[in-house]
């Protein structure tokens, strides 16, 4: 096998090495067919085998409700800023957003482009750099509100709502684009929810949506271009248009990998050990290692952002981690630092290993 990192990247991220090595074994002649899966036709049976174990698995693993639809489309959670609202927010409905870091922000701006002033902010800790999540006694929430968005993690700032927001019993909207997955949850609050995969479920250019029954039937959105209404793609099963097939294949990998190791719950139960280790350490030596989250209770599981005294000791840090295999510790820009992603398919060995290392930098620079 070809050298491998420990991909410590936020996105796109690293992927569990068995869904990688089923597609290296079938890339040439999927499914005896004699072609690739990437030059299938997405209308043909061997595709549609793949489709529809991508949505069954979803279901499986989320224990979703049959009054949710599942969608695999394009444009990432970008587009879905965008769609929300278009579909959502007809007749004068209004919204109200929480707003919690860079990506929470950026889906209110596009939804504010749509809604003006029916697009209203529930709560911010904006001023606080976001170094927190909003406190209970701090979301205000309109009794006209048809939904309340949220974004569950918060990749740039590490920040993570462990415990939904309380909004008074209106629906979720939610950005679960770095998180999907990393633990059971009750999908029941829930009208939409959507994710790219490229940081926890697969590669880029895929985004999972969901989206219970009655959301569905708000979106009687006629005048919109037909890819822009969410109803077309649940009549279509996805396939309006052609899919992002190899996208939708190593995310049915993905899945089929997660439920064999046991479904969420396992996967839950590794994650909180990495987190435990990780922050364990940081917690350790808080005098070299200064997290930027000001809640214990708010940091995140799938970004952990932490500082160290200088730029230099924070350049050598992510430097001598290259050296010894780890890549994709650099903060996010408008933030710096260092920036420890660890979604699902990092293992608890991985973070052992920084861990390690964090040690042994601490001991020699500390």
């Amino acid at each position: 096998m070809a050298h491998r990192v420990i991909n410590f990247y936020a996105g796109p991220a690293g992927l569990p090495l068995p869904a990688l090595e089923r597609a290296q074994e079938e890339l040439l002649d999927f499914a005896g067919s004699g072609m690739s899966v990437m030059e299938i036709s997405h209308r043909a049976k061997e595709y549609d085998a793949v489709h529809e174990e991508a949505l069954a698995l979803t279901r499986e693993l989320l224990n979703l409700p049959a009054n949710y639809k599942v969608l695999m489309l394009q444009g990432g959670a970008h587009l879905q800023f965008g769609m929300i609202p278009l579909n959502l927010l007809r007749g004068g409905r209004k919204a109200d957003y929480i707003l919690t870091g860079n990506w929470a922000e950026k889906a209110y701006k596009e939804a504010k482009l749509v809604g003006g002033e029916n697009v209203r902010v529930a709560a911010t800790t904006k001023e606080l750099k976001f170094n927190r999540l909003p406190f209970a006694s701090e979301i205000k929430v309109g009794e006209d509100a048809a939904f309340v968005h949220f974004t569950s993690n918060n990749t740039v700032e590490g920040t993570q709502w462990h415990e939904f927001p309380q909004v008074g019993g209106k629906p979720y909207v939610c950005d679960m684009s770095s998180d999907l997955m990393w633990r059971p949850f009750d999908v029941a609050p829930f009208g939409l929810i959507y994710a790219g995969a490229q940081k926890n479920l697969g590669p880029s250019g895929v985004v999972l949506t969901i989206i219970r029954e009655d959301f569905l039937e708000m979106c009687e959105a006629q005048d919109l271009p037909s890819y822009l209404r969410f109803k077309i793609h649940v009549e279509k099963n996805s396939l309006y248009n052609t899919p992002p097939c190899f996208g939708i294949y190593i995310l049915r990998n993905v899945l089929a990998y997660n439920k064999s190791l046991g479904g969420l719950a396992a996967i839950e139960a590794n994650n909180r050990k990495k987190g435990e280790l990780l922050y364990g350490c940081i917690d350790r030596h808080a005098g070299f290692y200064k997290g930027y989250v000001a809640e214990k209770a708010h940091r995140s599981l799938m970004n952990v952002d932490f500082f160290l005294p200088t730029e230099e000791l924070t350049a050598a840090f992510v430097g001598e981690a290259k050296k010894n295999g780890m890549v994709g510790l650099k903060g996010y820009r408008d933030i710096g630092g260092i920036r420890v992603s660890t979604y699902n398919a990092v293992t608890v060995d991985n973070v052992k290993t920084l861990v390690d290392f964090m040690e042994a930098f601490v001991k020699k620079n500390g």
